[in-house]
């Protein structure tokens, strides 16, 4: 495939702008229940109420756009996450379960881009390695805070910190993600997915007595 030389904007702002509608009218159609992959270009820019050829001005193909959706995401969530500190906290347990309650409605935002990612990564290996390197970085920075809680003899000597990172985190977002693509957003279906999450990596990773 030809390589496309985007031409960039003289006004920053302008091209914050543009981006912004791109990027929410790909939203609104994917809510509104199109698949990524059926999607054309044409449909987004209209959507957007630009040219095609402004389109690829900004982005270079629906691969880097839907990369861009999903960082938006990515970052939102694990930004979140990164706030908790279970040595700032008296009550440690309450907090993380107040963070996963935040993650678990932006998980719920970004429930039909979590679909696209899911469906295009099937095929398309740029997609699956951008988001499997942004869980990587979070199993990395879990398993920077367990083996701190190691080294202050928080969290128990023998406890395997690389396959704990990955337990909790990559099968964190698998259960997040499958809980709100077969869940409506009910508060109390919600809250119990909060809880046990953070249950989980309490008395599951970090060894916390009941």
């Amino acid at each position: 495939m030809p390589s496309i030389t985007r031409r960039r904007p003289r006004n920053p702002d302008g091209r914050a702008a543009v981006e912004a509608r791109v990027l929410a009218a790909t939203e609104r159609l994917l809510k509104e229940g199109a698949r990524f992959t059926d999607l054309g270009v044409q449909r987004i820019a209209a959507e957007a109420g630009v040219a095609r050829s402004t389109f690829y001005i900004h982005f270079r193909d629906k691969t880097e756009l839907l990369m861009r959706l999903a960082g938006t995401m990515r970052d939102s969530s694990f930004d979140r996450t990164g706030q908790w500190d279970p040595a700032a906290s008296d009550d440690p347990l309450t907090s993380l379960t107040e963070v996963f309650a935040d993650v678990i409605r932006i998980y719920r935002t970004y429930a039909p881009v979590l679909a696209a990612i899911s469906e295009v990564a099937a095929y398309d290996e740029v997609v699956r390695e951008y988001w499997t390197a942004g869980l990587e970085q979070f199993v990395a920075r879990t398993a920077d805070a367990l083996r701190a809680e190691q080294q202050a003899g928080r969290t128990a000597a023998d406890l395997d910190v690389p396959a704990a990172s990955r337990l909790i985190v990559v099968g964190g977002d698998r259960f997040l993600a499958d809980h709100v693509s077969t869940t409506t957003a009910d508060p109390e279906t919600d809250a119990a997915a909060a809880r046990e999450l953070a249950a989980t990596w309490w008395y599951g990773a970090y060894r916390r007595p009941a």
